[in-house]
């Protein structure tokens, strides 16, 4: 008996997707593709080096394209034909007219970028997708207004007209939407003429181990980058000095967020997947998951061919803060509706903000199964309940996608729509389940 069914074991793709159903439980080995954050931090870095990097491992995605698009606007070669990426910093500051940095839906791109094009001589304009114009950035933009950046607009569309340089300095930022929003002004700051200081104040700073991925990149490329303690009321400052960075020849890691799913379906099905080459030590908020999967009932282990999570035992409900990886929340929400006790997903208000505001979309569209799913102020509460097949829109959400394809390996009849939308994180999604599932 196959172990497929709603799907061709080609693993052909199609809109809409019927989500496979598992028919025994899943046991395989999953090669993840590489992150999507640390392609991203290593592309911009690259472009303002001192010499030409190579990318081993760069993730090729929607998102990763993107960036790569935006800064060949800002200047810089970038060849992304092969397995290792080549990067070339821009051979002048002066940009061609008419400069243009399409951002798509992607908040890396769109929030990492527009103080690199304040160092070019020209004007860049920005835009992205719908959603991108309702995604924070005003406080981004003020801010490197403040640092002494001519910008016209508070969010997309705007114009970045670039002076060839940045003052830099101290400015003080409400980051409490994203932690992009710091790390768009780090990761260019050894370039800006006194580097800069940069203070968070705010309700608190969501996705904290990201800011410490930035800092552990700026620091490996040679940036001089002081941390202050957390303060009393909750401030955070940043520090980087102005200096040269350091071209190299840089390994990507796999992209922990994208193994959520596969690692998820061990534990869904009561299988067993390895995901190969797990960090043994990463600023990868990823490096969560087999703590949080073991505490829904998994065994998670470390072995000689990677991270093994096995599942067998059931599924129980959690309750626990997501505040510094709220990428964790859909698939921790499919298998919640999947569990024998109630869940608490907390501290996670800030992915209203997200491809979607994925609260919402998460308990409308599980809720169409029969899931029992409130929206709190700031997650999700979900408790047991029968479930049924139904028609999901993953609404242009690459992680939403992702998550009810866990759910469909144990409820029938689950349909998803827009399944090419994983793309934007994971190449060749449908064909990486189908073959996971096929062992």
């Amino acid at each position: 008996m196959s172990i497929l069914t709603g799907i061709e074991a080609t693993g052909t793709q199609s809109d809409p997707w019927p989500a496979p159903t598992a028919q025994r439980p899943v046991t395989a080995v999953v090669p993840v593709p590489g992150a999507k954050s640390g392609t991203n931090r290593a592309l911009v870095l690259a472009t303002l080096a001192n010499g030409t990097s190579r990318l081993r491992g760069a993730l090729r995605s929607r998102d990763t394209l993107l960036m790569a698009g935006v800064l060949r606007a800002l200047g810089a070669e970038i060849s992304t034909d092969g397995p290792d990426w080549i990067v070339r910093p821009a051979p002048t500051t002066r940009l061609a007219a008419g400069a243009r940095a399409e951002c798509g839906n992607a908040g890396t791109v769109a929030r990492f970028t527009p103080a690199l094009a304040t160092l070019r001589e020209g004007d860049v304009a920005f835009d992205g997708d719908a959603r991108m114009r309702d995604r924070p950035l005003t406080p981004l933009l003020g801010a490197l207004r403040r640092l002494g950046a001519d910008i016209d607009g508070d969010r997309m569309p705007f114009t970045v007209r670039g002076r060839g340089r940045l003052p830099g300095g101290e400015v003080t930022v409400d980051a409490s939407d994203s932690s992009q929003l710091v790390s768009g002004l780090l990761l260019a700051a050894p370039r800006y003429d006194a580097g800069v200081t940069v203070v968070h104040r705010g309700t608190r700073l969501p996705s904290g181990p990201y800011l410490d991925m930035t800092v552990a990149d700026l620091r490996a490329a040679g940036a001089v980058v002081d941390v202050a303690p957390p303060g009393a009321d909750g401030s955070r400052r940043w520090r980087v000095e102005p200096g040269e960075l350091t071209a190299a020849d840089r390994a990507i890691e796999p992209d922990m967020n994208s193994a959520a799913a596969f690692l998820a379906a061990a534990l869904a099905t009561g299988g067993r997947v390895v995901v190969p080459d797990w960090p043994e030590a990463t600023e990868q908020p990823g490096r969560m998951l087999p703590t949080l999967l073991a505490a829904m009932g998994a065994t998670t282990e470390r072995t000689a061919a990677g991270l093994a999570v096995s599942g067998g035992g059931g599924i129980h409900g959690i309750d626990v803060d997501l505040g510094d990886f709220g990428e964790a929340a859909p698939v921790l929400t499919a298998l919640a509706v999947l569990a024998d006790s109630p869940s608490r997903l907390r501290g996670i208000g800030h992915l209203r903000l997200q491809e979607t505001d994925r609260l919402v979309a998460l308990a409308q569209e599980l809720g169409s199964l029969g899931a029992r799913i409130t929206v709190t102020d700031d997650g999700l509460a979900i408790e047991p309940a029968p479930l049924r097949g139904a028609r999901l829109d993953p609404r242009a959400d690459h992680r939403l996608a992702m998550a009810y394809a866990v759910v469909g390996l144990v409820v029938p009849g689950i349909v998803i729509d827009d399944i090419a939308t994983t793309g934007k994180t994971v190449p060749d999604f449908p064909r990486m389940w189908t073959a996971m599932l096929a062992g």
